[in-house]
């Protein structure tokens, strides 16, 4: 199960602190707020000072700082100015003097602020995955007869990538969207079979009712999310996270689709390595079948590929 000290790098206190959200009191969340809008500033400042500008109790900072991982105060201060010194470096590599997309950027500071914000979510995901969370779910997957994916709107593009990387391995994957049709097929799943919901939020109920129903018909379960905390990670049997934050024009769902895309690169190539010999030359099968649907360029033209190839 992939808990929240464990799916990131440890100093990235912005990273936890994101990723905390959804567990956080209302009051701390107001301070979480805070932090994640204005790093720089609440590294300056004393816990007093932090209570007084999130209108809370300094006992409040303190449960808020345990909240996210830290051990005090002054334990979460040094994290966040490790976690600014890298930011602050990273704006260098990109030539950039903030992160944040404002309306009056030019294309070409778009073009940087949206690259290293997706580098991150790629890199921080990659640092986070449990290695044993992720040989769990591919030793399900290889094994199942029958897999069951669930995702909406942009987790949908996740949800149908794994879908069509599986079936090249020749595993029984099919992916849902519609909601009637997922809860369906979910609770005529049997044991053995493996049901994966993605959500970026976790909190989609048409994703976390299938899985619940899922779980409930037997199935292996897994979650692939940004809160470890939220109610999809709490009901699977096995989660892997996502590491995106949130910006004013890329939401994390956004953001977090790369990182969505790269769980799933790493559960196919890991399943392709241990599943290559049940499914000896499929590639190469495909690759032939495929061709008849090609256009081939021959320097002067393009022309239909097919059997006299």
């Amino acid at each position: 199960m992939c808990t929240r000290w464990t799916m990131t790098n440890p100093d990235d206190i912005l990273d936890l602190t994101q990723q905390a959200l959804p567990g956080l009191r209302r009051s701390e969340r107001s301070i979480a707020d805070i932090v994640l809008a204005e790093p720089e500033a609440v590294e300056r400042m004393t816990i007093t000072e932090l209570a007084a500008r999130a209108g809370v109790s300094v006992a409040t900072v303190a449960r808020f700082c345990s909240a996210v991982g830290t051990t005090g105060f002054g334990d979460f201060k040094r994290r966040l100015t490790a976690a600014v010194t890298r930011a602050s470096t990273e704006l260098s590599r990109f030539g950039l003097s903030d992160t944040a997309v404002s309306a009056t950027d030019t294309a070409t500071e778009v073009i940087s602020k949206v690259t290293m914000h997706e580098l991150h979510a790629i890199q921080a995901t990659a640092a986070a995955v449990d290695v044993g969370e992720l040989e769990a779910i591919v030793a399900a997957l290889i094994a199942a007869p029958r897999i069951d994916i669930y995702g909406s709107a942009t987790s949908a593009i996740a949800g149908i990538d794994l879908q069509q990387k599986l079936l090249r391995l020749a595993l029984a994957a099919s992916h849902w969207s519609d909601p009637h049709l997922a809860l369906t097929s979910a609770s005529l799943l049997n044991p053995g079979s493996v049901a994966l919901g993605i959500s970026h939020s976790g909190l989609t109920v048409e994703t976390v009712h299938a899985i619940a129903t899922a779980k409930e018909a037997g199935a292996t379960t897994v979650a692939i999310t940004n809160y470890p905390d939220s109610p999809l990670a709490r009901t699977a049997d096995h989660v892997l996270c996502t590491v995106a934050r949130e910006t004013e024009y890329r939401s994390g769902a956004m953001s977090g689709r790369m990182a969505q895309l790269a769980l799933v690169d790493f559960i196919f190539v890991r399943a392709a390595q241990l599943h290559r010999e049940a499914v000896p030359g499929s590639d190469e099968a495909r690759r032939r079948l495929l061709d008849a649907h090609r256009l081939r360029y021959d320097g002067g033209g393009f022309e239909q590929t097919g059997d006299d190839r």
